[in-house]
């Protein structure tokens, strides 16, 4: 199924987690994750079932002045 990572296209198999989608862009901790502009918990990326054409946002925080 086609879902957009940080607005980029990947390809992801049927019935995949917002946890399939970190391991494929490799992210590193820490991150905060939003599917459609929905807040998914830490506790959820592994149950939290991705659909086509889901928007997935993986945001590091920012630090600095």
């Amino acid at each position: 199924m086609r879902v957009m990572v940080n607005q980029k296209e990947y390809d992801l198999p049927h019935q995949s987690m917002v946890s399939d989608a970190l391991t494929l862009i490799a992210a590193k901790p820490p991150y905060a994750v939003a599917v459609n502009l929905q807040f998914v918990p830490k506790s959820q990326h592994a149950r939290y079932p991705l659909n086509e054409n889901d928007q997935v946002e993986i945001i590091a925080p920012v630090t600095g002045g």
